[in-house]
């Protein structure tokens, strides 16, 4: 059968809050077969488990955040990302702050993290939710129209457009689409970092967010250029940062998607709503495992062998 995955042993990070620029600590833990992806909060009187699911995303402003009660993680996606590039089911992570830290701005760190931990196959069948009809969330009209749609798909792949109209976008591409089963996420998809803009920073910092963000940990636009001494990592890493982020908020559904995923102009709000909707809709999805490898779409399958 296609199995479950934690990683083997226990793995730790420190870094920084990307809005809340408070340090923070970060251990990954190994979870028994359908534990699933639980985030606990370690640093309050009585540690507080927070299990991944749709309906845990309590804020989508500017990252997404979930929470049980008083008790918050924020900006989960870059991690979510990871777990679900590397096809990992179970998972605890301990942290000692309200936000994961950022790191380097992409997943990259975190893909090296869990690799480094070493990745561990379970006496226990990995289940998908297999997307059975097309699904969608749209919000606006003309030049303010977001959207975001799930279809069947044997597999996992995600298309994504996006519309700013800066000369460092427009030069390197504004769209990507992204197949797990014929791409590679550590290559691909995990090095493109967080972007913004000077002109929005200030106005960022106000509000409390981006109090931890510069150079070191994310792509800093003025209104001509970046501003990063050392360029950018990717064509279109601002479009691939996008699918970067669709990827760890579809996984917060708490299972894999067999799906393609495509949006245009979509963000961290769209994306809930689009889990939230496909659950209230019975009749478009469904639970399936695989007895055989062979059965189950390349990208799942092959990841296997891969680590």
């Amino acid at each position: 059968m296609l199995q479950q995955r934690t990683i083997k042993t226990l793995t730790r990070a420190v870094g920084m809050g990307l809005h809340s620029g408070q340090r923070v600590e970060l251990t990954l833990r190994p979870a028994a077969p359908d534990t699933g992806i639980v985030f606990r909060r370690i640093d309050l009187p009585e540690p507080v488990d927070i299990p991944i699911s749709a309906e845990a995303v309590v804020d989508t402003r500017m990252a997404s955040t979930i929470g049980v009660g008083g008790a918050k993680v924020h900006t989960v996606e870059h991690l979510m990302s990871a777990c679900a590039g590397l096809g990992l089911d179970n998972l605890y992570i301990d942290i000692t702050a309200e936000e994961v830290p950022i790191l380097d701005g992409s997943s990259a760190s975190f893909v090296f993290l869990l690799q480094s931990a070493g990745i561990e196959l379970q006496n226990a069948p990995k289940r998908f939710i297999r997307v059975t009809r097309l699904v969608e969330v749209r919000e606006g009209e003309g030049s303010n129209l977001k959207w975001a749609r799930l279809a069947p798909y044997h597999g996992f792949k995600l298309r994504f457009e996006i519309d700013f109209a800066h000369p460092a976008v427009d030069s390197t591409g504004q769209s990507v689409e992204f197949d797990l089963g014929e791409g590679n996420y550590a290559r691909d998809i995990a090095r493109a970092r967080t972007f913004g803009f000077t002109r929005d920073v200030e106005m960022l910092r106000a509000s409390g967010l981006a109090l931890g963000g510069g150079l070191d940990n994310a792509i800093v636009m003025d209104d001509y250029r970046v501003l990063n001494a050392d360029g950018l990592r990717y064509d279109a890493e601002f479009a691939r940062h996008k699918i970067l982020d669709a990827m760890g908020d579809l996984y917060l559904v708490g299972r894999p998607l067999l799906a393609a995923y495509s949006a245009f102009r979509s963000g961290h709000a769209m994306n809930n709503l689009l889990l939230r909707e496909l659950l209230a809709q019975r009749d478009a999805w469904e639970l399936v495992s695989f007895e055989h490898e062979r059965q189950a779409p390349r990208g799942f399958a092959r990841a296997v062998r891969a680590w």
